[in-house]
């Protein structure tokens, strides 16, 4: 039975039952007690902390939550326990509830068992006995935790409502919108949920005019545009100011390092992003080798991560807006934006990022959206559950979209046009397809049409080394190419034959106008800098892409010292 650790009136207890739990299990009654103490201390206005003796006993309770519809945040576990150890009840209860982070309670004689564990249960979290004292060493490591377990269970809990049909374009790009900007949201197949159709009656909408939101307000918009949704939603923002220090154009790690490092050395700053924060990297459902977190964390938490950080320190974020031309004005450098206004700075940080290749094979430009999605896994896989899914691309976000993808679809299928793996992908990528039985890589193969029934996807025709076949598929992913969103800056900048931007030492035999030498993440037009992705011969990595947008700041004090 479940202990409470703290005993409340009748009263206050059905309350307190609908709050979160926080499940402790320790063998040793004495560090049971105290782990109990310290989380009511914590945490026990937010949740409730119960506790149990052994691993059996602390999956039976989680069994009665589960079967209430009650939450569960947090588990903490001692890894030396007799009968069942923490690694494995820790197994278990992921089976019960795998949203619930995870923690284990270790000696330091068994951290290498603690960081095994961090592989095998998916463990976020291992901490060394004793926790002395807490608020140092216990209290911040649970409270990141259970932000972030908060900030999904509010997207899961769901403001808006959308309905609309799976497989159309414009609800796809909805979803994608709501699910990439972190919009607690709901989404509602027309075809397959009986409340959609509910909502469409009461709110008098008729098919043809889905999609469809349904805000909290009571607000029903009919076939919205991205940015009209993100204005009723106060996602978009306006600028705040007639002119900054730094313009930073671009969400993605290098533009949020930017926005983080500018505001907190005191720069007047804004980040411009042009769908969500994160970029590309936003889109990953796990970044395993990102220095500082043994765990991984997805690329949707890193966003939200840096945005809060860069919000906290000063830095104006402008969302769902899209810069559309540069130029200098005197001593300013103008940054006109898809809405009409334009931002006015003393520097610019271009850190655009690269857009995934769309592909020209017949077929996909029609189905796209329909069955066919660039990159979007993170918004798909769950209506993907036992299906078969191909996942086109043999480099990480490819090899990320797979394994995550997998957790959901009956089947997936990886296109690699090249040899094998090993020369584009990461090798802890690498294993883990490798032990998904339900990954099949077919190498050297290429998709060469798409075909689809009743609007959406069905087949896919390919090439490989045993000659063609066809595919029956219900969804694809294509996570193939980068290529750099530059055409604003034709004419602006110097960029290479594929459009990515030249900086530094490469500016001066294309173009740069000053006796001075060009700094190094400098381009031909002085005071606007480039960082990430983006820059020509950059490494395609979120560390190096966070370095340089770092260092942009650092360099654009030195370009402004100048002045």
């Amino acid at each position: 039975m479940a202990t409470e650790a703290q005993p409340t009136s009748a009263d206050a207890a059905s309350a307190h039952r609908r709050r979160p739990a926080i499940v402790a299990v320790d063998d040793e009654p004495a560090v049971l007690a105290a782990i109990a103490r310290d989380l009511r201390r914590g945490f026990g206005e937010r949740y409730r902390v119960l506790r149990a003796g052994a691993g059996e006993e602390a999956l039976e309770i989680l069994r009665e939550l589960r079967a209430r519809g009650d939450a569960v945040a947090l588990l903490i576990a001692d890894q030396r326990m007799p009968v069942m150890e923490g690694t494995r009840y820790l197994t278990e209860a992921r089976k019960l509830v795998p949203e619930a982070k995870r923690v284990l309670l270790t000696a330091y004689a068994d951290t290498e068992a603690a960081i095994a564990a961090i592989n095998e249960v998916a463990l976020d979290y291992y901490l060394l006995k004793p926790w002395d004292p807490p608020e140092e060493q216990l209290y911040p490591v649970l409270e990141d935790l259970l932000t972030t377990w908060e900030a999904g269970a509010a997207l899961e809990a769901g403001g808006v409502r959308l309905v609309g049909h799976r497989f159309s374009k414009e609800s796809h790009d909805l979803r994608d919108f709501l699910v990439r900007n972190r919009v607690p949201a709901r989404w509602l197949d027309v075809e397959r949920d009986g409340e959609a159709r509910e909502l469409l009656t009461v709110a008098g909408v008729r098919d043809g005019r889905l999609p469809v939101a349904l805000l909290e307000d009571g607000t029903v918009l009919e076939r919205p545009t991205i940015l009209e949704l993100a204005e009723r939603l106060g996602v978009a923002g306006v600028p705040a100011q007639d002119h900054y220090d730094l313009v930073v154009v671009g969400g993605g790690p290098a533009g949020l390092a930017a926005a983080v490092y500018g505001a907190s050395e005191g720069l007047r700053t804004v980040m411009v992003e042009r769908e969500a924060p994160g970029g590309q990297a936003g889109q990953s459902s796990r970044i395993e080798n990102y220095l500082g977190f043994p765990a991984g964390l997805s690329g949707s938490d890193l966003a939200r991560r840096a945005t809060d950080q860069a919000r906290r320190l000063g830095a104006e974020l402008l969302t769902v807006q899209e810069a559309v031309g540069l130029h200098a004005e005197g001593a300013a450098r103008l940054v006109a934006l898809s809405g009409g206004e334009a931002l006015s700075a003393s520097c610019v940080i271009v850190a655009s990022g690269v857009s995934y290749r769309q592909l020209d094979t017949p077929g996909f430009r029609e189905l796209t959206g329909a069955g066919i999605y660039y990159g979007a896994a993170l918004t798909e896989a769950r209506a993907c559950a036992d299906q078969h899914v191909v996942v086109i691309g043999g480099a990480n976000s490819a090899g990320q979209a797979a394994v995550y993808v997998s957790g959901y679809a009956a089947r997936v299928t990886m296109l690699v046009r090249g040899p094998s793996l090993e020369k584009s992908m990461s090798h802890y990528l690498i294993e883990q397809i490798a032990d998904r039985s339900n990954i099949e890589v077919r190498t050297g193969t290429t998709a060469v049409a798409a075909a689809g029934e009743d609007g959406h996807l069905r087949h896919l025709e390919i090439e490989g080394p045993d000659g063609a076949a066809t595919l029956d598929v219900d969804a694809c992913f294509v996570f193939i190419g980068a290529a750099p969103r530059t055409d604003w800056l034709d004419g602006v900048v110097a960029r290479d034959v594929r459009g990515f931007i030249l900086a530094g030492r490469e500016t001066q035999a294309n173009g740069w106008p000053l006796a001075r030498e060009p700094y190094m993440l400098e381009t031909t037009l002085p005071g606007v800098f480039v960082a990430g992705d983006v820059r020509a011969r950059s490494v395609k990595r979120v560390a190096s892409a966070v370095g340089e947008g770092s260092m942009a700041v650092s360099l654009i004090h030195e370009y402004l010292a100048e002045g």
